[in-house]
């Protein structure tokens, strides 16, 4: 029996959003190319992960503490406050806060494995999440819940 796939229109968005910067490869996928296409200021600090949005002012910061996979994670989950959500979340209710992370948690993964370029992988693989992760540059677990 045959299995079909059918993406979601995030997926659909985000694997469109690559493809218009020029992005085909895993090897393509960098946080500074990408902050840079969207004007998005990029750095790198000890301190915890943050988005940040100030008229047409936005940057990035990644807590430069962690491992270089959970920075890229960090990086694809501030990437989403910024293109997907408005409103400071300090101030905001909760519930709406809520929601707001775990559309980043879900954007993360779709982000970190695109579907037009995780398709060339064969999912029978035994060591797919390692082959993935060191593919994609994040952790086998996110590798894991995107498969």
């Amino acid at each position: 029996m045959k299995l079909s796939y059918s993406p979601t229109p995030l997926e659909i968005w985000i694997s469109h959003f690559y493809k218009q910067l020029r992005i085909k490869t895993p090897e393509e996928m960098d946080e500074q190319r990408i902050a840079r296409s969207l004007g998005i200021h990029l750095v790198y600090k000890e301190m915890p992960s943050m988005a940040y949005e100030f008229g047409r002012f936005k940057s990035i910061t990644i807590d430069k503490r962690l491992p270089s996979l959970m920075q890229r994670e960090h990086f694809y989950h501030e990437l989403c406050h910024i293109l997907r959500h408005s409103g400071r979340q300090l101030i905001m209710p909760a519930a709406f806060r809520e929601l707001q992370e775990w559309d980043a948690r879900n954007f993360t993964r779709y982000a970190a494995l695109p579907l037009h370029m995780i398709t060339a992988y064969d999912f029978k693989q035994p060591d797919i999440l390692d082959i993935l992760s060191d593919q994609f540059k994040v952790t086998p677990q996110l590798c894991g819940e995107r498969l």
